[in-house]
């Protein structure tokens, strides 16, 4: 009878699907909550001004981009879970750069009013598959930066002879 009820319970055991999540330490120890401002290109996402991490809030999780990789934990010290970048949301990755304090050193030479290229960080096939748009803001910069070399948009109708 023994065998039998313990049969059943290591099949039971068995066949139940196995959700594993493993949490990381990503190195964010805070005493307390931090105090949070809105980001106000992305108003629904804020960040944490006072770490030296990028470490956002949105949708009631945090996000923090660290050593160029993603984590989301449901409170300001985590737990951390590993984030694979197609499933970082749309308002997070648009937050520009000016918001992130540790930037990996190629992103100095970018524009900090937009967001990070991350078509350039994460290959072409990953901004297919999101429809990044972030191309869209390239695209903006390089037209202003034509105007302003043929000294377009600088002193027309403005009683300049």
């Amino acid at each position: 009878m023994y065998a039998v009820i313990i049969g059943a319970l290591l099949a039971v055991v068995l066949v139940t699907p196995v959700h594993a999540q493993v949490h990381v330490d990503i190195g964010i120890h805070l005493p307390a909550p931090p105090p949070l401002i809105v980001v106000p290109e992305m108003p629904r996402v804020q960040y944490v001004p006072a770490e030296p991490a990028n470490l956002f809030f949105y949708n009631g999780q945090y996000w923090a981009f660290m050593s160029g990789g993603w984590y989301m934990g449901s409170g300001y010290n985590g737990p951390w879970i590993v984030v694979a970048p197609q499933f970082v949301p749309r308002p997070v990755l648009l937050v520009p750069v000016r918001y992130y304090h540790e930037q990996p050193g190629h992103w100095r030479q970018w524009e900090d009013r937009e967001p990070p290229r991350w078509h350039e960080e994460w290959g072409r096939e990953w901004a297919d598959k999101r429809e990044w748009k972030g191309r869209e803001h390239e695209r903006e910069g390089r037209e202003r930066e034509h105007e302003h070399e043929r000294g377009e948009g600088r002193g027309r109708g403005h009683g300049r002879d």
